[in-house]
Formats: C-alpha cells, structure tokens, sequence
C-alpha cells in the first residue's frame, strides 16, 4: 500500500484516464480521508468516472491501486465502496488472460498491484461488517489466478472459513463463488442455505447449455424468486445475480417461462417474475401468447402505479402480435382503462386499442390523447366520422411538436374522410405546428386551392430543409408544376446536410425528377449505407426501372434497420436474387428475434416485418 504522502512521488500529469491528464487523481484520493462525507462520496463517483469509465480502465487505474488500497484500509465508513472500486477496476474476462494483448494491458497492471496489496486487505475478509466481507471477496476473486502459491493457500484457506462458518447466508454465497475461482469445487447444491444454493446453481448453469436439468431449473425457480436482500448485493464481474439469472433463463424459453410463471405465482417479487417474461419476450419469437397470460398474472402484483404502468405499456406493445387476445385480458384492462387511477389510464387504453377490443374507440372519444387517437385510428379505420371530429378538435385547440404529429399522422389511416381536417391541417403549416408531417397530408389530400398551394410555395422556402422538402412535394402534388420541386431538391441535394431524408421526398415525382438523376447518380456508392438505399430508391422511381437499384438492395438487405427498408424495396419489386435465399431463409424461420422489439423501441414490430417480408420473397418464383 501506499499513504497518500507518497501521492506527488507519481508523475499523474503524465499519465491518462477517461478525460486526458490525470493530474486530478492525487486530489481526488486524499479526498477520501476527508471527514466531510459528502467530499469523500464525490471523489468516489468521480473516480469512477476517470480511472474507471464505463467498463474502460486507463494508465493511471494501476498507479492509483496502492493508493485506494490504503484508503480502503484506514477510512473504515466508505471501506465496502473502496474495496468495490478496486474489484472493479480488476475486473475481467478469465478467458483475457490467455489474449497476446494481455501481457501489456491497463488491466493486467491493475491485477497486479491489486495482487500485490491483496495481503494488506485481506484482514477485511473478517470484517464487522458483512458489505465489507461481501466487497473483500470479490477483490480476491478478481485476482485469484494471479496469486502466488504460499499466498494463494492462504487466500483460499480464509475464504473457505467464510464458507464453513460466516454468520450470513449471503457471504457464504460469496465464498463459494470465491472458492470456485480457485478452482475448488464445492457441493453447493446440496446446501441447507437457500442464498448458497442459488449461488451454486448459477455456477453450474453458466457451465452449461440448454436445456437445463430440471433439478437445476428447480433451485433457480424456488430460490431465485426473491431479490437478495440488503443493500450490499454488489455484481460479479458487473452482472448482478438478477441479470445472471435473467441472462441464462433467457437462454432456454421453455424453461425461462416456467420458471417466471412460478416466481409470478408467488407475487412477483421485485418484478423478477414479469421482467424475465419480458425479456423473453423481447428474445425469442412465437411467444407472445405465453408470455401475455403471464403479465396478465403479474398486473395485480405490481408494487406501484409506476410499475404497473410500466407492464401494461408492456402488455399494449405484445398484444398486437396476439390475434385473438381472449375476454380475460380485455376485462382486466378495461378495468384498468375505466378505473381512477389517472396514471393508469393512458397504457391501460392503449393496450385496450392494441388489443382491438371494441369498446376502446368510445373510451379514446371520452379520454382522448393524441397517442390514443393515432392508435385508435390505426387499428379502428371504420371509426373515422368518431375520430376525426377529436382529432380536429385537439389540432383546433393549438396541439404542437410530438402531439401534435401524432394527430396529423392519426389522420392518414381514415381514408378520404381526413380530409375534414384540411383547415386544421392549414393552421399547422401557417403557424409551424407539426409543419413537416402537415404539408405532407395536405399534398396526399388532393385538394388543390390557392390558399393551399401559395402556404406550400412560402413552406419551400423555409430555413428548416425538411419542411421545404415536404412542402416542395406536396407543391408538385397538387399542381403537376415540377419546377419549384426541382429548384427545391437541387438546393438540398447540393447543400449536405441529411441528403437521405431529402431523397425520401422525390417518390411522387417520379420521372418528373428526371433532371435530378445526375445529383442522385454519384449518391448510389455513397459511404453511408442509408444514402445509398435512398439514392437508389429514388433512381427507381424516376427511371421506372429496378435494374440499378435492385442490387444495391439486395446488397443491403440485413437484420438493421436499413436492411429491413432494403428488404421492403426488394419486396416491391418483387425480385430475389438467388443467392439471397439463405439469408432469407435464416430470417424467415429463426426462432429468435433478429431485430429489436420491445416497448422501448418505438412503434411497430420491425422483427415480425422482417419475417413477413423474408416469407413473402421466398414464396416468390
């Protein structure tokens, strides 16, 4: 170890952590020993933030062990977190070891200094306080195999104490996971201890493929049910017991939702049950019915509204894979939707919409949102004459930026009747209310007055390039006259900014855009795979031939987002090349999802799209 006196005999300035220079770190260490507690939990987080960053260590990390190590040992209020700093900053992948890079890494140093200061620590191995006999362990099993002999017997011998006879289920966990470091195998499973044999279980199905034993799935499911509790459950290798666990029943579906459905039948508690459904969910395709009766089960288990928010926005993105969600799962979230609880009401309606079960349409008219009435629209096309006059009435009423898209957009599904809301639609684009997506309905309208085309004209020219790209095609739209559109587009086309976005807008020109072709040709090897798909999109629709496009598509075509858009191009054309198939093929009927789907990743299910969409290639000759 080294005292904080010994700070200026390191040449800090001279080496780098997380934000350049390390000349901080002396300051921020002797902070440690202030008697100020709000001063030493300041200098922890921002060590955290520069000797440490993000999963990333650095050249000052090593220098600064010896240093934390004394710290750790003479300030004894923040000991655990010290102790959990350096377990940190030598934390690793065991397999690392073996990696030709590893002789000279930030994290080999760390390893080393921290096995070098390991005999000054390991009085904290006996401790008081249980968070610091739990911190202590993870120090050692991050530089278990880096011991030498004599020190490691001795290391292993004190954690082997912990496990025979430690007063606290949870450091007895902690030891034998230790003492597996080492190598040493401990019959855990047979444990009277419910802490030690989830421990145990963990180690062993990590070891091993699905489907797991039942006699594992067994332990998981009867002794993982409950968070740990306390305060002091700090990760291994930065993986929480909660992520671990998630992380392997993910893993094996079948096995990952019996085990949920029992840790559900015993009130959810801390969520696990519904968070591992979740996550399969998100994880595996096909399961949406099993995994909507088990968050069915979990709504009245929820600890708050918060969380039971949370799940019923859960339940209103799956169930509109389901298609027939069943009367039991109406009842309950029209109970929710109808019932006083304010934040309640919002995701149980939309779920309620999702689930297209006939009484939400009347409920959204009652309770209207934007949210709500897009989605209601959607899923409820011959509900127009009840939707738009609401829609109308919240355009009408002044809604602007995310609210007031979302109307606008609500309004395209519900056919010519839309058209209703063309003075609203006006209003948008002359005070610059949800102006992008207005335009473009105005111009899919059809309805060609001068006061509709002179606000189109003034929209053109507007500093906001993705209006005046909107309003120069929905221009074109209603008068046929290309001119303007053309003299738009040039300028964009020639200016930077995002030339993709600008392209999306030339499909209703169609060969009008002709003039453009020499911008747009140089633009099909573009470096960015997005302008490439747009630049090809668009020589399609002006040339009325795929012969250029199609195989830049088909060179696209991938489980990402612009893969997905270039699989939809390849779709409309109808046209497959032969050696796309076997990539077809593996997105056709994977079991797993390919692309992310979950409540967080916005509307729509893109994995399910491009399964359709890869089913409806392969069946073409």
């Amino acid at each position: 170890m080294r005292s904080p006196a010994e700070l200026d005999h390191v040449q800090w300035h001279e080496l780098t952590h997380a934000y350049g220079p390390a000349a901080d770190v002396p300051e921020l260490i002797r902070a440690l020993y202030e008697p100020d507690q709000e001063v030493v939990e300041e200098a922890i987080y921002e060590l955290y933030g520069n000797i440490h960053h993000q999963g990333t260590v650095y050249q000052a990390s090593a220098p600064a062990v010896p240093f934390l190590a004394h710290a750790a040992v003479h300030v004894p209020g923040r000991r655990d977190e010290l102790l959990m700093l350096l377990a940190t900053l030598a934390d690793h992948d065991p397999q690392d070891v073996d990696s030709p890079r590893w002789a000279g890494s930030p994290v080999a140093a760390i390893r080393a200094e921290l096995a070098r200061v390991l005999p000054d620590l390991l009085p904290c191995l006996a401790d008081a306080d249980r968070s610091v006999r739990r911190a202590a362990l993870r120090v050692v099993a991050a530089v278990a195999g880096a011991l030498p002999a004599g020190l490691r017997e001795e290391v292993e011998a004190r954690v082997a104490g912990l496990y025979d006879a430690d007063p606290v289920a949870a450091v007895r966990a902690d030891a034998l996971v230790v003492l597996d470091c080492f190598g040493r195998e401990v019959a855990g499973l047979d444990s009277a201890l419910p802490e030690v044999r989830l421990a145990a279980a963990l180690l062993v199905a990590e070891r091993s493929e699905p489907p797991y034993p039942a006699a594992l799935l067994a332990v998981l499911a009867t002794d993982g049910a409950e968070p740990e509790p306390g305060d002091d459950a700090f990760p291994w290798r930065g993986s929480t017991q909660e992520a671990r666990l998630t992380r392997l029943l993910t893993k094996d579906p079948d096995a990952g939702l019996a085990v949920a459905a029992g840790w559900i039948a015993a009130g959810d508690p801390g969520s696990r049950g519904s968070w591992l459904t979740r996550r399969i969910a998100e994880t595996w395709r096909d399961r949406e019915p099993e995994v909507l009766d088990l968050l069915l089960a979990a709504l009245p288990h929820q600890r708050d509204a918060d969380a039971l928010s949370a799940l019923l926005r859960v339940v209103g993105h799956w169930v509109e894979l389901v298609p027939e969600p069943g009367a039991e799962l109406w009842e309950a979230l029209h109970g929710y939707a109808t019932g006083t609880n304010q934040e309640l009401v919002e995701p149980a309606l939309l779920a309620l919409v999702r689930s297209r079960d006939p009484r939400a349409v009347g409920l959204v008219v009652q309770r209207p949102s934007p949210w709500l009435l897009a989605a209601a629209a959607r899923h409820f096309t011959g509900a127009a004459d009840r939707l738009i006059p609401v829609i109308r009435r919240q355009l009408a009423a002044g809604a602007a930026d995310n609210a007031g898209i979302a109307l606008v957009r609500a309004l395209e599904p519900l056919g010519p009747a839309a058209r209703q809301a063309q003075p609203e639609l006006l209003d948008c684009l002359r005070t610059r209310r949800a102006a992008i997506v207005a335009a473009r309905r105005l111009g899919a309208n059809g309805q060609a007055t001068a006061e509709v085309t002179d606000l189109l004209r003034e929209a053109a020219g507007s500093t906001d390039t993705s209006l005046r790209a909107a309003a120069a095609t929905a221009h074109y739209r209603l008068t046929g006259d290309a001119a303007p559109a053309l003299h738009t587009f040039e300028e964009l086309l020639t200016g930077g900014g995002p030339v993709h976005w600008f392209l999306a807008g030339l499909e209703p020109l169609g060969s009008a855009a002709a003039p453009l072709l020499p911008l747009i040709e140089p633009l099909l090897t573009a470096g960015y795979e997005w302008t490439r798909m747009a630049a090809a999109e668009a020589h399609q629709w002006i040339t009325g031939s795929p012969d250029r496009a199609a195989p830049i598509f088909a060179d696209l075509v991938g489980a990402t987002p612009v893969g997905l858009a270039a699989l939809s191009a390849l779709a409309a054309i109808g046209r497959i090349p032969e050696e796309l198939r076997p990539t077809l093929r593996a997105f056709a009927f994977s079991p797993l999802r390919l692309l992310t789907d979950s409540p967080h990743s916005g509307e729509g299910h893109p994995d399910e799209e491009l399964r359709t969409l890869a089913r409806r290639l392969l069946g073409t000759g």
